[in-house]
């Protein structure tokens, strides 16, 4: 059995910062399900994690702000298999994928300029926008 979730070569999460948690799931099983604690919770402190240095925690409580509680955990369930095994692999390999996902930094923005085209079709906008409001206020004569 492995002592850390393998997330990418740098970054390892030592099993025993995720905390799992089983319920009574909603998901297949019919009357067995109603019987059985196989939903499955992941929670990981992205806050307080050894297995981030400050750059890759910056990173990834950034990434991650949405889903992330107050106290900077990540909380994760599944509830898609009939055996809490099963469960328990899936919630793991989704957080390992988010937390992948949210190390890769994303790309800087390079400034561009309007093309000429641009900037000319958005002029020729304004011209026939502002002759049809200035037709409006012209009431009609019946000399045609």
């Amino acid at each position: 059995m492995t002592i850390a979730l393998v997330i990418n070569d740098k970054v390892e999460i030592p099993l025993s910062e995720l905390v799992y948690t089983a319920s009574r799931s909603s998901g297949p099983g019919g009357q067995h399900v109603n019987t059985s604690d196989t939903r499955i919770q992941v929670r990981w402190n992205a806050k307080e994690s050894i297995a981030l240095n400050d750059a890759e925690r910056v990173l990834v409580l950034k990434m991650l702000a949405s889903r992330l509680t107050e106290a900077g955990d990540l909380i994760l369930a599944s509830d898609s298999h009939r055996s809490q095994r099963r469960n328990r692999e899936d919630v793991t390999q989704r957080l390992a994928s988010l937390v992948r996902e949210a190390l890769i930094p994303p790309k800087p923005r390079k400034k561009t300029k309007p093309t000429r085209a641009s900037r000319e079709k958005r002029l020729d906008e304004k011209r026939r926008k502002s002759r049809a409001k200035k037709d409006r206020g012209k009431k009609y004569d019946g000399d045609d």
